[in-house]
């Protein structure tokens, strides 16, 4: 989640607090890909916070957008789904004296076994709209280079 997000959340529980009776606070669970395109729909200018599409229904509302979510996954590169990153294939990477730039809506997950300086060598910058998955050390390490 991003600080931006992460603030409005804040701000939009403030608010909901305030709010009289007539509405209710409800629990979701969101899947990665829902999430991402969540994410992606409020980065764009959609919506102004997660909550604002959850309260005019998310399904619906992601069906009603989804050429406007594939157009905008074209445009950005994005990889839709769930990218897993191996230390193999970091290390085939960095034997190759490739630098991923990492774009993915949905899931992305570094392997455990993936070291800091591996990641550090062969990544070079982490976009997730949705959820990333690492190690808290390689989470550390690549701070700077996650957007």
């Amino acid at each position: 989640m991003t600080r931006e997000v992460a603030k409005a959340a804040v701000r939009e529980l403030t608010r909901d607090a305030a709010r009289p009776a007539d509405s209710e606070k409800i629990t979701i669970n969101l899947g990665p890909i829902d999430l991402g395109q969540i994410d992606l729909l409020v980065s764009e200018g959609f919506y102004a916070n997660r909550s604002d599409l959850i309260r005019t229904a998310i399904r619906n509302q992601l069906l009603a957008h989804a050429d406007v979510v594939r157009q905008t996954v074209a445009r950005r590169s994005l990889v839709l789904g769930i990218h897993h990153y191996t230390r193999a294939a970091l290390e085939r990477a960095r034997d190759a004296g490739e630098r991923l730039q990492i774009q993915v809506l949905g899931l992305a997950s570094i392997a455990d076994d993936v070291s800091p300086e591996l990641a550090l060598v062969t990544i070079e910058s982490i976009t997730v709209l949705g959820a990333l998955h690492a190690s808290s050390a390689v989470k550390a390490a690549l701070a700077g280079r996650i957007q």
